[in-house]
């Protein structure tokens, strides 16, 4: 069972998305969260799988409600799926680069919804590698890259820097693999050890930090 916490100051919000869950028989609601601090609470009591997280709430924002959840060391392996209105929330970079896994509109079909959860659940990123690039992209035009950027990237070998900039492009493992001539198996091993050495929960902040350092530039590379 897919274990998952629902944070929504909308009471008719969570009912509705607890009601769709419920008639799902490899997903389960263990608690809710009228609140981003309350949704810390009770992520923190249950150790859910996946957090369907709105993003403005009282109290505490579901931003920063992720950055703790984020930031929790007990919680590396609760992922947390944004919920927004609009697909091009101001939000929604941040919520990337503070560790969430993706999002997904609450106007969502079913459907969409039951596959998004368990994809975040495996441990992947929601938003397919184009996706999350055009959502980055358009963001990352208000932002100059960080002025820190080469130090972030200094733990990187140049062929992972390299991967790195793919990944920012929007480039799949295979996409990867073809174009520096290495098998897809060797571009994920690329990309996994590019996340662990620049601390990246996922493929998602990956992409934000090759914007946010300047390795990839809105528009190109």
């Amino acid at each position: 069972m897919i274990r998952v916490v629902l944070a929504d100051d909308q009471a008719v919000v969570r009912a509705g998305f607890r009601a769709l869950l419920d008639l799902t028989d490899d997903l389960v609601v263990v608690a809710e969260a009228a609140d981003g601090a309350l949704a810390v609470e009770v992520v923190r009591s249950t150790r859910p799988d996946v957090v369907l997280m709105d993003i403005r709430m009282p109290r505490l924002d579901g931003l920063a409600a992720t950055r703790r959840i984020a930031a929790d060391p007990a919680l590396a392996d609760v992922r947390v799926l944004v919920l927004t209105t609009f697909g091009a929330d101001e939000y929604v970079f941040e919520a990337l680069r503070v560790g969430a896994a993706g999002f997904v509109l609450k106007d969502i079909e079913p459907a969409e919804l039951r596959s998004a959860i368990r994809t975040v659940a495996a441990g992947q990123s929601l938003l397919s590698p184009s996706v999350t690039r055009g959502v980055i992209e358009e963001f990352a035009r208000l932002r100059t890259p960080l002025a820190e950027g080469a130090d972030r990237l200094a733990p990187l070998t140049a062929r992972e820097r390299e991967v790195v900039a793919l990944v920012g492009g929007g480039l799949s493992n295979d996409e990867i693999g073809a174009r520096l001539l290495m098998s897809p198996l060797t571009a994920k091993t690329h990309v996994s050890r590019a996340m662990t050495k620049l601390g990246a929960r996922d493929r998602a902040q990956l992409v934000v930090l090759a914007y946010e350092t300047g390795l990839v530039r809105p528009g190109g590379r």
